[in-house]
């Protein structure tokens, strides 16, 4: 039949096949960096190492300041400006809304995708306004919070 034919060709090119043995030997296991400044140190060759700011955490975000604009303005030799900061008058609006509605901070958190951390922050003046949180607030209170000082 067609099938057995086809299967006896198909199986005939099986004996153009390469058989001959592959060694496939692992590279030499590159030499650590802790070992390289090590062996630096031995020879009397200056090292200068920093320390990452946040080097090893496994975090999703960053911290409530920008780093790397932090980071720029040292390199520059220029002191990081202070922060900005949420008003006492908008901290006091947050809270008096939440409040007006019976909610928890933790509540609130929760209705805006946030951690409680982040309305206690807010409410107590020592949050940097970030503009998308400031908006689900808004959304979530019922009440305006941009735009005043």
């Amino acid at each position: 039949s067609f099938f057995t034919k086809r299967l006896l060709t198909n199986h005939s090119t099986m004996a153009d096949q390469d058989w001959e043995t592959v060694v496939i030997r692992k590279a030499k296991p590159k030499q650590s960096n802790a070992q390289e400044v090590q062996q630096a140190r031995r020879e009397g060759i200056p090292v200068e190492s920093v320390k990452k700011y946040n080097g090893g955490a496994n975090k999703q975000r960053s911290g409530p300041t920008n780093v790397g604009k932090i980071e720029a303005l040292v390199d520059q030799g220029d002191e990081p400006l202070a922060q900005p900061t949420v008003s006492l008058t908008v901290a006091r609006d947050i809270q008096t809304a939440r409040m007006n509605l019976g909610l928890t901070q933790k509540e609130l958190a929760t209705k805006i995708n946030e951690k409680a951390t982040v309305i206690n922050e807010y409410e107590s003046g020592k949050a940097v306004p970030n503009q998308q949180i400031l908006g689900k607030l808004e959304r979530a209170l019922g009440v305006k919070l941009r735009g005043k000082k």
